[in-house]
């Protein structure tokens, strides 16, 4: 089942920044407190992988654990805090026309692709990878220590009544998005997913829009 969709009334024409994320490839940039931050899926059907670090302390970062038990529901949508492993709101996300943003499926790696598919999948590019080359532009030294359980936003992965989870087709469709406030002064870092192997790209990578305004 997915949420309630939400519609954002602000303007692109008046965003202070704007960029697009080649498929594949990572993203880093800060954000303001205060400053509202989009991500679009352009083409359709693309998982756009996420983390969020508070710029002042980057040992403060996304929490999928803190964000899970204070809304207790395991997707993400219009309302959702994005909180820290210190407890605290970094983003909170306001409009979302998608409906469906998992937080438990993780990045794809060498390993788990290896594990997922076969051997041979080991050396295929994966957003473990963006993620590091991401962290690269950083202002100050992060690395692997810095990657945690990320967000994927727009992918679907529904959880059977086990518990186990299932990697299924998108729901999401061309220029979908999903938008957040900023609630302190934070980085965003993203993986623009390369995975080739389950549907949750449609197995055809495409680009993400991004969009900044300022309060």
């Amino acid at each position: 089942m997915t949420s309630a969709l939400t519609a954002s009334p602000l303007d692109p024409a008046a965003a202070s920044y704007q960029t697009i994320i080649r498929a594949g490839d990572p993203w880093f940039h800060p954000i303001a407190k205060g400053q509202t931050f989009r991500i679009t899926d352009l083409e359709g059907n693309q998982a756009v992988d996420t983390l969020f670090y508070s710029a002042e302390d980057p040992t403060e970062r996304y929490s999928a654990d803190e964000t899970i038990r204070a809304q207790n529901n395991i997707y993400l949508a219009t309302g959702s805090p994005l909180l820290s492993n210190r407890r605290r709101p970094l983003l909170t996300i306001t409009a979302d026309t998608c409906g469906r943003h998992d937080s438990l499926g993780g990045g794809c790696s060498a390993e788990s692709n290896t594990v997922r598919y076969s051997p041979d999948k080991k050396y295929m590019h994966s957003c473990r990878d963006s993620f590091l080359l991401g962290l690269s532009r950083a202002p100050i030294p992060m690395g692997i220590r810095d990657l945690v359980p990320n967000i994927n936003f727009f992918m679907n992965v529904p959880v059977t009544p086990t518990g186990g989870l299932t990697f299924e087709d998108g729901i999401s469709a061309p220029g979908r998005y999903v938008e957040m406030i900023a609630e302190r002064d934070i980085f965003c870092l993203i993986s623009n997913c390369p995975q080739l192997n389950n549907p949750c790209n449609g197995y055809n990578p495409t680009p993400a829009g991004i969009l900044i305004w300022n309060p």
